[in-house]
């Protein structure tokens, strides 16, 4: 299913897509190279944001949920990457433990999480649950809406290994994006692998770190195909020190506003875009959809009424936000059933595994689409047929429009592998 475009198809994003698929042997062959210089994040997803004259990624997800939402023809190309990326890692691998959300009580999520077991139990691996939640003492037992259930176990941490009762795993894989905190029991492993690291987490991660790496990445892919970077990477600004509470650090979010939006402007006009620019301000640590507003003027940011200061104070775990990221907005103009929709690609280690588009009936083409009343529709990723075809007219072929989508995730996962690098505690360094 190709989503409906309320934009004429014509114009920068067919030429895109026109260009990337008569350059697919030399994207991949550079993603090739690439892939020999930098490890990929052992699991990723991507939220993309299609604007007519713009294809861009607008969050990168490390620990991605949402596994439910793939379908059961996407399960053949996880399980195979699964198998890939453990391969590299542990080969004689036997044991993973899986450490998801505290959140147990989100049935959409344990869905998720029983996806996840489904496809690293078929990629040969014994698979069982522990959990971060100190209060669970005993092996817990969850119900599933389809009948099924899981079970939840508390962790055993010695002095080198972390693992359940009589169960001693070669891989710990996290699906707890760590926003309250790195918790001391996962600290100090020297004999496990730790997937994704530590510094993965929201705890010490930023997207301002990110999408710098992803301006990086972006300039390189443009340079590869002769294209404006711009087409393909977000700008963005960050300010460092904020209190929405007390209203402090409103003049350097307002000063970078007013930069981004002067600039989006010039940009538009070299392209004759007869759109308004608007920017999304969110927490630069955090997932969720929370800590999130779309501004359209810098001027709004002086006069935040109380129920928005509050909603952008406090994040996931009811960490506060002091830190922000200022990001140039993406239109979307993708319509599923007249409903805004934006396209997210999930990765396992290099792989595309799939994706489905995040449907919102109640929200604008200028808004965060990741919060409560979205759903889901899958995207036809994983049939054979649906691998590029060449010469088929720009935006009338589903498969060539998800290649494209790939390319640009796959970028974002490349440029998390750069994040990842430079933030590393561990990393060798040389003078």
């Amino acid at each position: 299913m190709v989503p409906h475009l309320i934009t004429a198809l014509t114009g920068p994003i067919n030429e895109l897509e026109q260009r990337i698929l008569e350059s697919m042997p030399a994207i991949e062959r550079w993603f090739r190279l690439e892939w020999m210089e930098h490890t990929p994040p052992f699991y990723t997803s991507v939220d993309v944001r299609n604007a007519g004259f713009k294809l861009a990624p607008v969050d990168t997800n490390l620990f991605p949920a949402g596994w439910n939402n793939l379908t059961e023809e996407m399960l053949p190309l996880a399980v195979q990457a699964a198998m890939a990326a453990i391969e590299k890692i542990c080969p004689e691998a036997k044991n993973l433990l899986l450490l998801p959300e505290k959140h147990t009580r989100n049935t959409f999520y344990l869905m998720a999480v029983q996806r996840l077991m489904q496809i690293f139990t078929q990629a040969g691996l014994n698979v069982r649950l522990g959990t971060l939640d100190e209060s669970i003492q005993k092996p817990t037992t969850l119900n599933l809406p389809d009948g099924s259930t899981l079970t939840l176990e508390p962790l055993v941490r010695t002095k080198r290994r972390l693992g359940l009762k009589d169960f001693d795993p070669c891989t710990i894989l996290l699906n707890n994006d760590l926003s309250a905190g790195l918790p001391p029991v996962l600290e100090g492993l020297h004999e496990q692998y730790l997937l994704p690291p530590l510094h993965a987490g929201w705890a010490v991660r930023r997207k301002s770190n990110h999408f710098n790496a992803y301006e990086e990445v972006a300039k390189k892919f443009a340079k590869l195909l002769g294209m404006d970077p711009w087409l393909i990477n977000p700008m963005y600004a960050q300010c460092g020190k904020v209190n929405f509470h007390e209203g402090e650090g409103l003049d350097c979010l307002q000063s970078h506003a007013d930069a981004l939006l002067g600039k989006i402007r010039r940009k538009y006009k070299e392209y004759g875009i007869q759109e308004k620019p608007f920017l999304i301000v969110k927490a630069d640590a955090g997932t969720y959809g929370m800590g999130i507003m779309t501004v359209r003027d810098a001027k709004d940011l002086t006069e935040l009424n109380r129920k928005t200061r509050n909603k952008m104070s406090v994040i996931k775990d009811g960490q506060s936000v002091t830190e922000v990221l200022i990001q140039e907005g993406v239109p979307t103009y993708e319509r599923i059933n007249e409903a805004v929709a934006e396209p997210v690609v999930y990765m396992i280690d290099r792989y595309v595994v799939g994706g489905f588009y995040r449907v919102h009936a109640e929200r604008g083409i200028d808004e965060n689409l990741n919060s409560p009343g979205a759903s889901f529709v899958p995207l036809a990723f994983a049939e054979s047929s649906h691998l590029p075809r060449p010469g088929e007219k720009p935006g009338a072929s589903a498969p060539n429009r998800f290649y494209m989508y790939g390319v640009i995730a796959r970028l974002a996962m490349l440029a998390a592998s750069y994040e990842l690098e430079a933030t590393d505690p561990n990393a060798e360094t040389y003078d």
